[in-house]
């Protein structure tokens, strides 16, 4: 059963959370894991992946747009299937992908601000009366 993470930011900033996915994404990455950025379209696509490649000044992450042929320690999905992707799921999406079930791990990001917060509080309960298995990490900055 897919274990969900919650990371509640300190922020209201709502750019935040791309920057803490860029960050989770290194960690797992390190950690082994292959990681799976789903975002709503193609062109949150691009700026994620313009994202990887500046969020960091010393940090290398192998990343590319999601290609079923071709596997990649981190892709960004914008929608498509995610064909055999088990690792961990950075959900960035206004909804939960349907697929979510399939992963190991999914990773909810969550700021300050009453629309994030509300989304938050509902896909918990929804989870949570599902029987996920479900965490909550609080994070300073």
């Amino acid at each position: 059963m897919t274990r969900i993470d919650f990371y509640v930011l300190a922020s209201e900033n709502p750019d935040e959370i791309p920057n803490f996915a860029c960050r989770l994404a290194e960690k797992a990455f390190r950690s082994g894991l292959r990681v799976l950025i789903a975002v709503d379209n193609e062109q949150q696509a691009k700026q994620f992946d313009e994202l990887l490649w500046t969020f960091r000044e010393d940090s290398f992450l192998p990343h590319a747009p999601q290609n079923l042929d071709q596997q990649t320690a981190i892709e960004i999905n914008s929608g498509e299937d995610p064909g055999q992707h088990h690792g961990l799921l950075i959900n960035l999406c206004t909804e939960v992908p349907s697929w979510f079930s399939q992963f190991d791990r999914l990773a909810e990001i969550v700021c300050q601000q009453p629309d994030s917060l509300a989304r938050s509080r509902t896909r918990y309960s929804h989870f949570r009366d599902r029987g996920y298995p479900l965490q909550s990490h609080k994070i300073a900055h």
